[in-house]
């Protein structure tokens, strides 16, 4: 068995967040520890699925039966990042709005889902790591 197929995603995972933390440290011009979560440039979930994808179409081939399973869950993954979880932010900004009465009111986390900016760099950063890892360790 390869360690590849356990290393690749758990590297896609950290490469990701590493990067968004770093993206979001610029932008606020300070560490930004408290915008490590759900949402951001890139997005760790697609980063994920898609280093697994690449990985399987990569030592097993694109006519695979697991390869098939493991775009068709990227797929998911990334469909629910840009629709559901939005809408769940979206909904949470509301209820942020209607609690700013109440001073000891605890707001909930707005920023849940991704871009389609987001979810394209985190494939591409999971297509990334995945070839390098495959390179790396065959």
């Amino acid at each position: 068995m390869s360690y590849s197929y356990a290393v690749t995603p758990l590297l896609a995972w950290l490469v990701a967040g590493a990067a968004k933390f770093l993206i979001n440290s610029l932008n606020t011009r300070r560490f930004a520890f408290d915008l490590i979560g759900y949402g951001g440039l890139p997005s760790n979930h697609s980063a994920i699925v898609c280093s697994m994808a690449t990985l399987i179409a990569l030592k097993e081939g694109l006519d695979h039966p697991a390869f098939g399973v493991a775009i068709t869950l990227a797929f998911i993954v990334m469909l629910d990042a840009n629709s559901l979880r939005r809408q769940i932010g979206k909904q949470a900004k509301a209820i942020n709005e209607l609690a700013a009465a109440r001073p000891h009111q605890d707001r909930l986390r707005e920023r849940m889902g991704h871009t389609r900016a987001e979810i394209a760099a985190g494939a591409l950063t999971g297509f990334i790591v995945a070839i390098s890892v495959e390179r790396l360790l065959g």
